[in-house]
């Protein structure tokens, strides 16, 4: 083993058991980046002084140069890679459940956001079950939880009035709260910090490190690597390049949020989703903004949700408004990604949506604050790919616990992410001595999630999502989702499923309409690139595209994309990040149908829409420099 003693590290935790060229006892970066000794003390002298901090990175005087080909590696009992309700509920029960046996168990947390919180997206009304469970005293606490749910509407929408609907039992609110879940991200982020946990925001987990047989063959997980820093356009390093940090691991819990990038790869790899013959996953793409309104117009309390305008009855989908405290209204646009023409734009609907008189009444002489998108999992039960195997499992939305006619999920994400801790901890008081950093498949965790109230919710509510695939249409769905949600209540049978991935529904654009969207009047509505300053983005400039193109065939992106669908990406991503310029006003590639493919991919809100939606398939979302991306508050 080579132990090499570095004074200059920028982005290096505490180390627990450190392998080549190493860093010990650095001080432990904070979710909100401030310094507190490190829980974990190491046996190699410490590092000198500590200078300033930002973002999850250390910068230390009297450095000497770190080699490029240094490798960082650092053992932990269990690792978490996401810091959203999932993976932070994971970790405070972790530490719960091992205060009360007196045991120590190190649990380290990666962040890709520059702070917890930056990258938590929802429609913002929380239902507490999950927390009194493993907070009871949430509220001596401080939690953020402030203006309880009054009153429910919902409506269908034509295009200039409203027609009042039966509401399902799954969305009454009695009980629950309106709230900004970034800013409760935050606060479960305090917790976890306080019960021991090492939170490590700025660092973004980019590859898997595969236990693997012999003959090549992926069993499972043996941990996460970080992304490099540093590099430039081209891909080659820098002047403060550092090679990415190895984190191994026995238990590594996935808890990323609908379509993370290393869940997708144990899902490929591992053949999780054909191991239980689970359906495709579907997505809908949510698109939010908080506005400050007139006192006038407010109505502390009151959750409505709407279907119909502006949505045509070809596409699944609805609309959300919830009145929080401080005159603050948020809302939203849900689109089902299974739309079939390449012509529509999410984020023009929902521009347009606002025009309508059930929301410009309250929006009306009121400043908007925020804005922001993300993808979400609306499969449900049968989409739901095998949850556990050697070395990880998969919580919160990287499984997909949303329940959609409920328009909920922070309560069963956090719930799997609970329940997951319950196995790791068993099974890690079971693992050898010999090498207790074996991977460990927590089979237990299935189990637990087959008993718990979030498995048979989501299989109540199983066929109504799926209904609306079928030959009645959105008329038929509608029907049969109410006699599903006010009689049956899933006491059926059978269960309908998702024919095919959402890309698979689009059509080439010869056998679409385009769609005319009205201007923005910057008082209700805004252009694209307002919405995106609203969302505090920013990625280092000089640095690889995040957004790949399949074998970096950009001619043949084009060809497709353009020539068959008119190019879809440009008008499905909520932040311009895909443009399909004429030739002559683009550099580098070759062009194809007369258009060449720009990626503005400073502008990317971390949505995840593009690599689900692009027709052909040839975008895979990686993540960028840990720290880049949306800074959400409001949200």
């Amino acid at each position: 083993m080579l132990v090499k003693h570095v004074t200059r590290v920028s982005r290096v935790p505490a180390m627990g058991r450190v392998m080549r060229s190493s860093v010990s006892q650095l001080p432990h970066i904070s979710a909100r980046g401030f310094c507190r000794p490190a829980m974990y003390k190491p046996t190699l002298p410490p590092v000198t002084r500590v200078r300033s901090f930002h973002a999850g990175r250390v910068l230390c005087e009297e450095a000497e140069e770190m080699k490029e080909d240094d490798t960082v590696v650092d053992e932990v009992d269990v690792l978490i890679v996401g810091g959203g309700p999932a993976g932070l509920s994971a970790a405070i029960k972790i530490k719960q459940l091992a205060g009360a046996k007196g045991e120590e168990i190190r649990v380290v947390i990666l962040e890709k956001g520059a702070e917890v919180g930056n990258h938590i997206l929802s429609g913002a009304v929380i239902q507490p079950t999950a927390l009194d469970e493993l907070i009871p005293d949430w509220k001596e606490k401080g939690a953020p939880l402030n203006q309880p749910a009054l009153e429910d509407d919902m409506v269908f929408l034509t295009e200039k009035g409203s027609v009042p609907m039966p509401h399902p039992p799954q969305m009454n609110n009695k009980g629950n709260y309106i709230v900004s879940l970034s800013r409760v991200t935050a606060w479960l982020a305090e917790q976890a910090e306080e019960a021991g946990v090492e939170i490590y925001p700025g660092f973004a987990g980019a590859k898997l490190i595969w236990d693997e047989a012999a003959d090549g063959t992926k069993r499972g997980v043996k941990g996460v690597v970080t992304n490099e820093i540093g590099l430039n356009k081209d891909r080659k390093p820098k002047d403060n390049y550092e090679p990415g940090m190895e984190f191994r691991a026995p238990i590594t819990l996935f808890a990323e949020g609908a379509h993370g990038s290393l869940s997708l790869q144990a899902i490929k790899e591992l053949k999780l989703r054909e191991a239980v013959d689970a359906d495709p996953q579907t997505y809908g793409i949510g698109i939010k903004e908080v506005w400050r309104v007139k006192p006038e117009n407010h109505n502390a309390g009151l959750v409505s949700h709407t279907m119909g305008f502006p949505l045509s009855t070809d596409v699944y989908g609805g609309t959300f408004m919830y009145h929080m405290e401080d005159n603050l209204v948020t809302l939203g646009l849900v689109v089902g990604l299974d739309y079939e023409n390449p012509y529509l734009s999410p984020y023009q609907e929902f521009q347009r949506m606002k025009h309508h008189p059930f929301f410009a009444k309250v929006l009306e002489g009121g400043e908007c604050l925020a804005y922001g998108a993300r993808a979400l999992n609306e499969g449900g039960y049968q989409s739901i790919p095998k949850v556990h195997f050697p070395g990880g499992a998969l919580i919160g939305c990287s499984a997909g616990f949303l329940n959609v006619p409920k328009i909920k999920g922070t309560h069963n994400a956090m719930k799997s992410g609970m329940l997951a801790a319950e196995a790791a901890m068993d099974a890690l008081a079971k693992r050898s001595e010999e090498d207790p950093y074996a991977p460990i498949d927590i089979e237990a965790y299935k189990t637990k999630l087959d008993e718990s109230w979030v498995m048979k919710e989501l299989h109540e509510v199983r066929n109504i999502r799926p209904s609306f695939h079928g030959p009645l249409g959105f008329w038929g769905g509608l029907l049969y989702s109410g006699l599903e949600t006010m009689i049956l209540k899933g006491r059926v049978p059978w269960t309908l499923h998702h024919p095919k991935e959402d890309h698979a529904f689009t059509k080439p654009a010869s056998l679409c309409q385009p769609i005319s969207y009205p201007k923005p009047d910057g008082k209700l509505s805004f252009d694209i690139l307002t919405s995106v300053s609203r969302t505090g983005t920013n990625h280092a400039e000089d640095q690889p595209v995040h957004l790949v193109v399949k074998d970096l065939d950009y001619k043949t992106h084009v060809e497709r994309n353009v020539g068959t669908f008119d190019g879809p990406l440009g008008r499905v991503c909520p932040a311009a990040v895909y443009e399909y310029v004429p030739k002559e006003d683009a550099n580098g590639e070759e062009d194809a149908c007369g258009k060449k493919l720009v990626i503005n991919s400073q502008n990317c809100i971390h949505c995840k829409t593009c690599s689900i939606k692009c027709p052909d398939q040839t975008i895979t979302w990686t993540v960028p420099e840990g720290g880049g991306g949306p800074k959400y508050s409001l949200t």
